[in-house]
């Protein structure tokens, strides 16, 4: 197939069709929407992702299996492309019900193996950041709470086989290479079948929506300072933009085509709201959470983390640029220009 144009969405699941990849579409309880999986017919027969901890979840894809001819005991592989709990949140009902092996990138698995631990930690430090950059107490308070409810959509899971990036991901018919993409998330994968010029993007590279860059707990040891996703999100894309593929299968929405056109645009867009930032910075220094509610209006409770990270991505590259700097003498932080 190299050398094969893939232009329109039916092109593109029947050229995914014709490698023996099926998208499995399962509802998440998020605003983001419906999270694709996708079955990989070989062997192992492997599943990409597998949605949310929810009450129907489990039975869904097992109806959706059925659809293909398989049952959740012929499933040999499961591989998470990032820390998410709808990409991950089934792992481990699937995993006591099966013989699979479960598979994520090698610094994720011991945060995966307990990843209510790990996501306790990563809810606390948001809810320092927001109170850091001007978000008012009682909403950090509430998203904070908020917070360990939506932590059961996902849980701990078993992890049999860590992923290095660059490392070759060997099935009967094909072979994928493993490249760790952070950014979205520290630990997002792309699995790339260079043969059948394929990519499973994860949450990397979507169709339609610029994926978040969202402040997290990074992976491993932590300086404790400030993580900057957006600069390694930014990095992240440059480098998917020189793999040759033609078709880019997402964790949400439609399929990828022309990617290299669609991360220049995506970088571009990146580039002009910094430079909207740096404009809204140009009578007085302002906190994060001030620069949010002049770019978008007063912000709604259950946006206040997301938006935050966006800001202060910006910012970062802002800062990197050398354009901005940080004021950090007072209780809450606040940005100037330079």
């Amino acid at each position: 197939m190299s050398g094969q144009n893939v232009s329109s969405t039916a092109e593109a699941y029947a050229f995914a069709a014709d490698a023996g990849i099926h998208p499995l579409v399962l509802p998440t309880p998020f605003g983001v929407g419906p999270v694709n999986t996708y079955l990989v017919e070989d062997d192992p027969l492997t599943l990409v992702d597998c949605g949310p901890n929810v009450a129907t979840g489990l039975g869904l894809l097992e109806r959706l299996l059925a659809e293909r001819g398989h049952t959740l005991a012929d499933l040999e592989l499961v591989v998470v492309t990032h820390q998410h709990i709808d990409h991950t949140g089934l792992a481990r009902a699937i995993a006591e019900r099966t013989d699979v092996e479960v598979a994520c990138l090698d610094a994720l698995a011991p945060v995966l193996r307990r990843w209510d631990e790990h996501g306790v930690l990563d809810d606390d430090d948001a809810r320092r950041l927001m109170l850091d950059h001007g978000v008012e107490p009682h909403v950090a308070d509430a998203l904070r709470a908020v917070a360990d409810v939506v932590r059961g959509y996902g849980c701990s899971a078993p992890v049999h086989r860590p992923l290095r990036d660059g490392e070759q991901l060997a099935l009967r018919d094909r072979t994928f290479t493993v490249l760790h993409r952070p950014g979205h998330s520290p630990s997002d994968i792309v699995l790339l079948d260079a043969e059948r010029e394929i990519a499973l993007t994860g949450d990397h590279l979507l169709s339609g929506v610029s994926s978040n860059a969202v402040i997290t707990r990074p992976l491993g040891e932590w300086d404790g300072r400030r993580p900057e996703p957006l600069l390694q999100y930014r990095a992240s894309l440059q480098a998917t933009r020189e793999l040759p593929f033609e078709l880019g299968l997402g964790g949400h929405g439609g399929p990828v085509t022309g990617h290299r056109e669609l991360i220049a645009e995506r970088l571009l867009a990146q580039e002009r709201r910094a430079a909207h930032f740096h404009d809204l910075l140009a009578e007085r220094p302002l906190s994060a959470h001030e620069l949010a509610t002049a770019r978008w209006g007063p912000i709604a409770i259950t946006q206040a983390f997301l938006t935050l990270s966006e800001v202060l991505g910006h910012l970062g590259l802002l800062i990197a640029d050398g354009v901005v700097a940080e004021d950090r003498s007072g209780a809450v932080i606040r940005f100037q220009r330079i």
